[in-house]
């Protein structure tokens, strides 16, 4: 990951921080490179729908650049919006693909959860990284001309913050997501 600076237009590798921000639109605002874009697009599903928890994430790679994701559950429904930019020669500079995937709770069949967890030499224990998974009814996508090796994999959705990435509020942000959607999974859908 580089650390452009911010004087030419280069986006910085370390982003504000989108935690402390309990609605929606605040933590795109504070977060996402393009938020208008994201928010469009989520309105466009949500239609004043009740958002009872959302994470965020994103970042910067050599190839692609900003890579952007916002997750949302409405309590009946995952509502996943992903911006990417388009690699170089692939299209105009500055295009970017936006994406947009709605998946019914009931689908979710597991939600994981895996915390590493560090004791300082005071005792005391800090959670420095979170890794969340989702596993869908749905199958995972292979490749066209890819021969499956093994059974079919269900598709999973995957989130993860760490200190570096992130930091504690982050983590404890995509925690609380985890457990709103765990709470929700299995129930009857009114």
């Amino acid at each position: 990951m580089s650390r452009p600076g911010f004087g030419n237009g280069d986006l910085p590798a370390v982003f504000p921080d989108w935690s402390p921000y309990t609605d929606l639109e605040s933590a795109a605002r504070a977060y996402l490179r393009d938020p208008d874009v994201a928010l469009e697009a989520l309105s466009g599903v949500l239609r004043g729908a009740s958002v009872l928890g959302f994470t965020l994430e994103r970042f910067v790679n050599e190839v692609n650049g900003v890579w952007q994701e916002v997750a949302v559950c409405d309590g009946s429904r995952l509502v996943l919006w992903h911006g990417e930019d388009v690699p170089p020669g692939e299209g105009p500079p500055g295009s970017m693909t936006s994406s947009l995937r709605v998946v019914p709770v009931s689908t979710v069949t597991e939600v994981g959860c895996r915390r590493r967890l560090t004791r300082a030499d005071t005792g005391e224990v800090r959670v420095d990284s979170i890794d969340v998974y989702l596993l869908l009814t749905s199958l995972d996508e292979a490749p066209p001309g890819e021969e499956m090796v093994g059974a079919p994999r269900h598709d999973a959705l995957r989130f993860g913050k760490t200190l570096d990435d992130g930091g504690a509020g982050q983590i404890a942000r995509l925690e609380e997501f985890a457990r709103l959607v765990a709470s929700v999974v299995g129930r009857p859908v009114l």
